[in-house]
């Protein structure tokens, strides 16, 4: 199946070339996508400088930074035009090890068909590597409020190692997608079992960064919270409507056309 890796960059100069090299070793028959937001520090030019050595890794330059979900639709549909079988999200820092994808492409590629396999640190086998506790906390107590607001059946919507099929991607409004940040991650999730995709979890190492800075924000994580707030009330709401309705209609059923209460009529001479 033709596969597409998307890295999305923006200051990533020293962190791309180990992650270009470790995907290209871990799965050589992929190819990939670097989606770069005009980098002041000059990625988008080492990632053409690789582009022109290796033709199994291309780039697309993007105007400014605007968020990482906007990265990654643009590099979705880059994909679909071409006409790649399974696409793959991938961070450029390290954090997603690619000695982990053979594992998700595997899965994804079972008779079963998976529309979407998510690279999970919170299922059993999975772990996080030099994250400090307040940021397992967020993302823990963030994928619990994701389950309970929105009812998808998975530990980590929060995650960004994922492998989508081509065909999933296809019919969903990538146009309409507004969120970024990890918000995007759970959108995507969510829209995928709405539209009654089959979700698998693998469980991957994540690793904290060792280069460069992280991209997460209090921005990032407000986002997330109220996106999921929003959506969370406005699917329970409709929920308690359709219940009431249901049950409105089981009434009614249950009553029968014409259907009338005999009473016991008290005359002259008693009850008859």
């Amino acid at each position: 199946m033709r596969t597409l890796v998307i890295i999305p960059t923006y200051n990533e100069r020293a962190a791309l070339p180990h992650a270009l090299r470790r995907t290209r070793e871990a799965v050589p028959d992929a190819d990939i996508l670097v989606v770069d937001d005009a980098s002041p520090d000059g990625t988008g030019a080492l990632a053409d400088d690789r582009a022109a050595r290796d033709a199994s890794v291309h780039v697309l330059h993007r105007a400014a930074k605007e968020g990482l979900g906007r990265a990654y639709v643009a590099g979705f549909g880059w994909a679909l035009e071409r006409g790649y079988d399974l696409v793959v999200e991938m961070d450029a820092d390290g954090s997603h090890r690619p000695e982990d994808l053979p594992r998700l492409l595997a899965r994804a590629a079972e008779s079963d068909a998976p529309d979407l396999v998510l690279g999970s640190r919170w299922v059993p086998g999975g772990e996080v590597v030099n994250w400090p506790a307040h940021r397992e906390l967020l993302s823990r107590g963030g994928n619990v409020w994701v389950r309970l607001a929105l009812g998808v059946p998975v530990r980590d919507a929060t995650g960004g190692f994922r492998v989508y099929r081509a065909a999933t991607l296809r019919a969903l409004p990538l146009a309409d997608i507004e969120s970024q940040g990890y918000c995007f991650q759970v959108d995507m999730t969510w829209r995928v079992h709405r539209g009654g995709g089959r979700i698998v979890e693998v469980p991957i190492s994540f690793v904290e960064r060792a280069e460069g800075q992280s991209k997460m924000s209090r921005a990032i994580v407000v986002e997330a919270l109220w996106r999921t707030t929003a959506w969370g009330a406005a699917h329970r709401g409709a929920q308690l409507v359709r219940a009431v309705r249901g049950l409105a209609r089981r009434r009614g059923q249950a009553a029968g056309p014409g259907r009338t209460t005999a009473r016991r009529v008290r005359g002259p001479g008693g009850p008859r």
